[in-house]
């Protein structure tokens, strides 16, 4: 059996390799974040990510009376791995090394305090607390009566050694303590309310013909990225979506990323409907609110730019955080979009615009995005 201080050496050992996978995604985080490997294999509260260069040693045992060092006939000297160049395979030898990779599990809290460590990421400050509070059980009290799941060991043994002491049947040279019914106390709880601060995300994407695969891969990565860390700092975080041509719909997140359009875009189609959405079921007041649009910058017309300068003005800046904007480069789009939103809200801070070229320009898109600390 195990000592203590086997368990605690193990312990150490564990945490020691969670800190070297830890220090390696840190090393490699770019490239983790625009080749959205890790997006895939995504669990409930983890994801699981391939590091490379990272062996972890291990004993492997032969079959039993199989023969070995010490078994068998044999001389001083003699080979133990037989004849050199022995052996079935047909590879032929290199002098590079072997390259290992080791599939670890990370939780989604850790990767986002990787990222934002990285990207220097200031915490938010919500601005708002939801209504609904959440209940949450806490256990402060002790009762004598329980189930025995909830029996508290130490208290009970303290009042078993009280008994037995005032009685005058606790024997110290021999300290038998053994607990009766009336010994027996259990943890007790009760509800608490508490306020939750929740967060909603309000996806938005061009759709139409120029927005193509890798521009919507680009999309599907950033997000994910997004998601991360807007769920570390809020207790609660809802996520919407919506996907436009020349005309908007909600839709699942599956559906997000993979429909591709072949009509035209008007952008105000998507800004009615996410400014429907927060005005119906999103109180500003409760609620800390985040539209996120990105899009290759093609529209219509200046008139449904305009149309679309107004509902930001008037109905979703007054209700958001912040307003995020990338424009994802397309050989067919015009790239136009962003240069109004500047024109128009240039000295706004609740603003945030992104040009994103490539893969390699998703990271600093994120930076942008929540740099902000809104």
């Amino acid at each position: 059996m195990p000592t203590e201080s086997d368990i605690l050496n193990i312990e150490r050992d564990h945490w020691r390799f969670k800190e070297i996978v830890k220090g390696n995604i840190r090393d490699n985080l770019k490239e983790f974040i625009s080749n959205g490997s890790i997006l895939g294999r995504r669990g409930k509260d983890k994801v699981s990510i391939n590091i490379p260069q990272i062996d972890t040693p291990r004993f492997r045992y032969g079959k039993k009376n199989s023969g070995g060092v010490g078994q068998g006939e044999g001389e001083p000297g003699d080979s133990l791995g037989g004849e050199p160049g022995e052996g079935e395979g047909g590879g032929k030898a290199g002098q590079a090394p072997g390259e290992h990779e080791l599939e670890v599990d990370i939780k989604i809290h850790e990767l986002a305090e990787i990222l934002g460590e990285e990207l220097q990421l200031p915490r938010i400050e919500p601005k708002g607390r939801k209504n609904i509070a959440s209940t949450k059980e806490r256990y402060n009290s002790i009762r004598s009566t329980g189930p025995h799941s909830l029996r508290h060991f130490k208290r009970t043994y303290r009042e078993a050694l009280r008994r037995q002491v005032t009685v005058g049947n606790y024997n110290p040279d021999n300290p038998i303590v053994v607990p009766i019914r009336d010994d027996m106390r259990f943890r007790s709880w009760k509800e608490e309310k508490q306020p939750e601060t929740n967060a909603v995300i309000i996806y938005m994407m061009d759709v139409s013909g120029s927005m193509g695969d890798e521009q919507k891969e680009i999309v599907r990565i950033e997000s994910f990225w997004i998601d991360t860390w807007l769920r570390s700092q809020y207790e609660g975080l809802e996520t919407r979506y919506i996907i436009h041509d020349a005309v908007a719909r909600e839709v699942d997140r599956e559906t997000f990323f993979h429909t591709r359009e072949s009509g035209g875009t008007m952008i105000s189609s998507a800004y009615k409907l996410a400014s429907d959405i927060i005005s119906n079921e999103y109180p500003a007041s409760d609620w800390n609110i985040y539209p996120f649009h990105f899009s290759d910058g093609d529209n219509w017309s200046l008139d449904d730019t305009d149309v679309c300068m107004a509902l930001l003005r008037e109905h979703i800046l007054p209700h958001s955080n912040i307003f995020c904007y990338g424009q994802v480069v397309s050989a067919y789009g015009s790239g136009q979009f962003i240069k109004d939103l500047r024109e128009h809200f240039s000295k706004n801070d609740q603003v945030v615009l992104s040009e994103i070229p490539g893969r390699d320009a998703i990271m600093q898109s994120i930076k942008d995005f929540l740099g902000t600390g809104k």
